[in-house]
């Protein structure tokens, strides 16, 4: 028996119709490590982890997963949870309206003699909680806390499994970054504890930070394994030529703007919460675009950054709006989505996959979706038309797809991205605003984003790029605006700018005196 590695999978390959997502993978994961996974989107990292949960059942891929030197032969999810491997999704499996005990303990149900013991159940889920550095009743619904404490109820719910081998898929990639080093710190905790972490993550600084071993993948095979901390440390750049197979000497291209006159111009712009309406989530803003011109918005959780975009894009957030809106010089009113879209303004979403694409439908259903009167005659949409221009956007934006019927819910994330990026595109808005445009996409996708931004502006569009990454901001806008508690508070352009004077700004409370 292999006392070392707690895992081996050798010889992983993964068919689906047309596609090869998995090809003789190997991967070996040492007892109590923390091991990271990297690869660009669709590489294969996701499918090799939902092979070794069971949500891909044995008989469906060819090769061997090796427990505790044991050939294993998983049936479904259950069967890998009663070997104490567990795996956290990107999208969060949690349901919003139970509590947080209910939902560590769904399908493992704390029971006596039939009927659920209530006390049992929330003072197991305390200890869980207390054991994963949440301070949160038991009995608090999960529509109540946010994304970061959501993460932790995970990794509690994991842990009442007994857990001894546990897979996180992006876990940081929605947490800013207060909630991501406290996750890190748990996932160590956990290691102290002899429990063995997987970890997939296109955020290299943490994997730098955390990892022991890292594996890469690139088109579906295993590239190479590396110990982190050898007699020569890994660095980034030597991670990101394995996972696009060459080096990234700059991570943003070069481009010299050439900025025109003023686009679009916001106001003393108000915004109330749609709920408690005493509540300013966006305060007095102002802010201008130049065509040709890349504006950066910055700002902590919670500033109102996508707030402030949303209420911008037809009024789509928010009550008690008040403020002006200026396109070209003279005053607009985009009351609702489709005024917005009249006037020549776009808003490409921060969740591509609730409010950006219909994820059950086709590419050339979502590309052409904001712009279907340019393709429509006496109300009847020209389908091979349609298709047309769909398979142009496909070619330009570089979307890997087999074509443009295929369903862009099995697309990768920056692919998905790609299509969001082509709708707007071909609704040829005047000012297109771009949240998190990079949320969750590897390096190699991120390049190809920033030079679609680039030639969006050259072609004299106006862009407002909305990141939780400074180092993104700093390195492809033209000038940035800082937001902290819903106000604006300060304005830097791009050869004056730093993370340090960023960040000064972001946290000024509204008096301006930095928190």
């Amino acid at each position: 028996m292999d006392t070392e590695h707690i895992l081996e999978m050798r010889g992983i390959t993964k068919k689906f119709p047309g596609v090869v997502a998995l090809s003789d993978v190997n991967l070996a994961v040492r007892r109590g490590e923390i091991h990271a996974i990297c690869g660009e989107n669709g590489a294969g990292k996701s499918t090799l982890m939902k092979v070794l949960s069971g949500i891909y059942p044995h008989g469906s891929y060819e090769g061997d997963i090796v427990l505790d030197g044991e050939v294993q032969e998983f049936r479904g999810v259950r069967d890998s949870e009663r070997r104490g491997i567990v795996i956290i999704h990107q999208e969060l499996a949690l349901s919003p309206y139970l509590s947080i005990a209910e939902n560590i303990f769904l399908g493992n149900e704390r029971v006596e003699r039939g009927v659920i013991d209530w006390n049992r159940t929330n003072a197991e889920a305390a200890k869980l909680l207390a054991r994963v550095g949440l301070d949160e009743r038991p009995d608090t619904k999960i529509v109540d806390i946010g994304v970061g404490k959501q993460q932790l109820v995970e990794i509690a719910k994991a842990l009442s499994k007994e857990v001894r081998l546990l897979i996180l898929d992006e876990p940081t990639a929605a947490l800013n970054d207060e909630d991501s080093a406290h996750l890190l710190g748990l996932i160590r905790d956990l290691k102290a504890e002899g429990i063995t972490s997987i970890i997939i993550s296109h955020k290299l600084n943490e994997i730098e930070a955390i990892a022991d071993t890292t594996t890469i993948i690139r088109d579906g095979r295993t590239i190479e394994s590396m110990p982190m901390h050898g007699a020569e440390p890994v660095t980034e750049e030597r991670i990101i030529r394995g996972m696009v197979g060459r080096s990234l000497d700059n991570r943003f291209p070069e481009h010299t703007p050439t900025i025109g006159d003023e686009v679009l111009r916001i106001e003393d712009w108000t915004v109330h919460h749609p709920v408690d309406q005493t509540r300013r989530v966006v305060d007095g803003a102002n802010l201008t675009i130049r065509r040709g011109e890349i504006v950066g918005l910055a700002g902590l959780m919670g500033a109102g950054r996508t707030e402030l975009a949303m209420s911008v894009f037809g009024r789509s957030y928010g009550s008690n709006i008040s403020g002006r809106l200026y396109k070209d010089g003279k005053e607009i009113h985009a009351n609702t989505v489709q005024q917005a879209i009249a006037h020549g303004i776009a808003y490409a979403t921060e969740d591509r996959k609730r409010f950006g694409l219909n994820l059950i439908d086709t590419i050339e259903r979502n590309v052409s979706a904001s712009a279907l009167n340019k393709l429509a005659r006496l109300g009847v949409v020209d389908r091979r038309g349609e298709g047309r221009v769909a398979e142009r956007y496909r070619r330009e934006m570089n979307i890997k797809a087999p074509s443009v019927a295929s369903v862009v819910g099995k697309l990768s994330g920056g692919n998905q991205q790609k299509v969001v990026l082509s709708k707007w595109i071909y609704a040829d808005p005047d000012v297109l605003i771009l949240d998190e445009p990079t949320r969750g996409i590897d390096v190699g996708a991120k390049y190809e984003i920033y030079t679609i931004i680039n030639r969006l502006a050259d072609a004299g569009k106006g862009v407002l790029v909305i990141s939780s990454e400074l180092p993104e901001l700093l390195g492809i806008c033209d000038r940035i605006y800082a937001l902290s508690q819903g106000r604006v508070t300060g304005e830097v352009a791009r050869a004056e700018a730093s993370q340090e004077r960023l960040m000064q700004y972001m946290t000024m409370d509204k008096d301006g005196i930095a928190r």
